[in-house]
């Protein structure tokens, strides 16, 4: 398969405005990316106007940072879900993570798999902000929950991806 059907062809910023989200849609379109990642917004927007094409919708849950409660976070996913998102991005609670608080950080991750239904989930970590064992438990956490995949950063931390991140990252 071409390198660009792997691509999220994403827009997170929070200025973002609807021209610029037609643009997002329309190179996606154009060069047959994956997806679009957009925040929760611009969803329906998206789905709309990539309802005839292979590009797929994702969004972001608890975004950039993490902190909202299950609840919520499961609440999103299922609004997103209703909007038309075919892909779905979360960000693990990673205070919880750092604080030791395995089972919330679990349980906040099966939250989210559970509202999704068979939509992918992807678990962002934040590998800037974590040590290498904290990398690694949290990649067994997002396995135990039942997300699909693993992802690295926001891109709205101090870091993002390094190889040695993701060289651990598929070795969990």
């Amino acid at each position: 398969m071409p390198v660009n059907s792997y691509i999220d062809h994403t827009l997170l910023k929070a200025d973002a405005n609807e021209e610029q989200i037609h643009a997002l849609i329309d190179e996606a379109k154009e060069y047959q990316f994956a997806s679009v990642c957009v925040n929760p917004t611009w969803v329906k927007t998206a789905a709309n106007f990539l309802k005839d094409s292979s590009v797929k919708v994702c969004t972001v849950i608890g975004f950039p940072l993490g902190a909202s409660t299950s609840t919520v976070k499961a609440f999103e996913a299922k609004d997103a879900i209703a909007n038309g998102a075919d892909e779905i991005d979360m960000v693990i609670n990673i205070g919880a993570l750092k604080s030791r608080n395995f089972k919330l950080v679990e349980d906040d991750i099966k939250a989210v798999v559970e509202s999704s239904g068979t939509k992918l989930v992807k678990v962002i970590i934040e590998t800037c902000l974590l040590t290498d064992d904290e990398k690694v438990k949290a990649c067994q956490l997002a396995k135990s929950a039942g997300a699909d995949f693993v992802k690295t950063s926001t891109g709205f931390s101090t870091g993002g991806a390094t190889i040695e991140d993701i060289a651990l990252m598929r070795t969990t």
